[in-house]
């Protein structure tokens, strides 16, 4: 994790005091269940409890000398545990493996940095609709191959945007409720020690559903969706994040970031203004997307299991969510104070000499009895020139000087294709699709 990519609440998630609280209220809840249950005596829960109450916060510093003798990190915690509580810590822990506290815990925090990255795309999904609708009817040209095509919105632009940042979100709910598993079985799994009805109050106490069949670990396959589910994200801010910089570029300029007072765009050129931040979320996009090999790669363990998989999810869980919490953060910024230029669109949309206008008057030319192969090779004929004047020539007035063109269509029903207004007359529907009839 990289400070400076990263913010409090989701940090705070991945912190060595967390996760010890976490390990402390599974071992806890655990307890109360046993005491419940009659294997063990119910002053043990209350004993551990009380004492957690009155003891200073967990000492990592003593946790980690432990650890360094024992090389066993949930043993070292335990041993923590039973220094502040006394003889009654001797029930903690009892038929359970340490996998039952680490994937447990896991799950914990995975659905709690879900929740916060759900928070985040809620926050981006608004701002993105209040954009497309600020621009529903603004005018620019659409481009295919990096080229203009034919006109849309940019309104149009930030709906797709919405539209795709929905999905994620509908895929980042569907893969939290598949990580959020408990599993307290014990050893591979068979619950020989402990009795099925701990690991159903645990799950209860910390928010998760049970897992069917833990193996001794928590299935991979669910970590894997996860962080898989992560990557997509990650991959849409990156899409948008590109759009913008090419927007942004000198010889486009329909748009561009916030430039704030007393901002530096290079340390060189005082003229510059650069991209800085939409540059920025296509390499936290790919950090995130780092991730997403390594978990595939974790779903193979050995038999009911190994701990291959455990020095990665060290990596990945934090810094996975920690750069999307931020990335997600970063966008909704940008696209909220997103400078928009509609003088500039619609000259780069009338750049071209009317080309964008190309396929009305084919579709014009078939409808008025030519085929399709002698209207494209009159309509090319005719664009080509506009092309290779770099649009001071008038695909209009070519057209209308065309003799195959004229035969066929009166100088009325020409002007008839270049009306811009054609292009748009189903975004009230588009629209209705994306955000909803109302």
């Amino acid at each position: 994790m990289v400070p400076r990519y990263a913010r409090p609440e989701m940090s705070a998630i991945w912190a060595p005091e967390n996760r010890y609280r976490i390990w402390f209220e599974i071992e806890a809840h655990a307890l109360d269940a046993m005491a419940d249950l009659g294997s063990v005596p119910p002053e043990a829960a209350e004993t551990v409890w009380f004492a957690d109450r009155n003891s200073p916060p967990f000492d990592i510093d003593r946790i980690d000398a432990i650890e360094a003798e024992t090389r066993h990190d949930v043993i070292a915690f335990l041993t923590h545990v039973a220094e502040r509580t006394g003889p009654s810590a001797r029930f903690l822990h009892q038929g359970m493996t340490s996998s039952d506290v680490l994937d447990t815990c896991l799950a914990v925090q995975l659905a709690r940095a879900s929740d916060l990255l759900i928070a985040d795309l809620d926050a981006l999904l608004a701002v993105l609709k209040r954009r497309a609708f600020e621009h529903k009817l603004t005018p620019t040209i659409g481009r295919s191959h990096g080229i203009h095509a034919e006109p849309v919105t940019f309104g149009l632009k930030l709906a797709q945007a919405y539209a795709e940042f929905d999905r994620n979100r509908a895929r980042l709910v569907a893969a939290r409720a598949d990580i959020a598993t408990c599993a307290i079985s014990g050893a591979v799994g068979t619950f020989a020690n402990i009795d099925p009805r701990v690991e159903a109050y645990v799950a209860a106490k910390m928010g998760l559903n049970v897992e069917p069949v833990s193996t001794q670990v928590i299935p991979r396959d669910r970590h894997a969706m996860f962080f898989a589910t992560l990557g997509v994200i990650a991959s849409s801010v990156e899409r948008l994040a590109t759009e913008i910089r090419h927007l942004q570029r000198t010889e486009v300029l329909e748009a561009e970031e916030y430039f704030a007072p007393g901002q530096k765009g290079s340390s060189a050129m005082p003229h510059k203004r650069n991209p800085v931040l939409s540059e920025n979320l296509t390499g936290l996009a790919r950090m995130v997307r780092s991730a997403v090999t390594p978990a595939l790669e974790n779903v193979a363990l050995w038999h009911e299991r190994d701990i291959s998989h455990s020095s990665v999810e060290r990596f990945i869980g934090p810094d996975a969510t920690i750069t999307l919490d931020f990335a997600l953060a970063r966008l909704t910024n940008v696209v909220d104070k997103l400078l928009v230029y509609p003088e500039r669109m619609r000259r780069n949309l009338d750049l071209m000499g009317g080309l964008v206008h190309s396929q009305r008057v084919l579709l014009a030319l078939t409808q008025a009895g030519a085929s399709r192969e002698d209207a494209y090779r009159i309509v090319q004929r005719n664009a080509m020139k506009v092309w290779e004047s770099g649009g001071t020539l008038s695909l209009l007035e070519l057209l209308k000087g065309d003799a195959e063109v004229t035969a066929l269509l009166s100088p009325a029903e020409i002007e008839a294709n270049f009306d811009l207004d054609y292009h748009f007359k189903h975004i009230d529907t588009i629209f209705a699709r994306v955000f909803g009839p109302d």
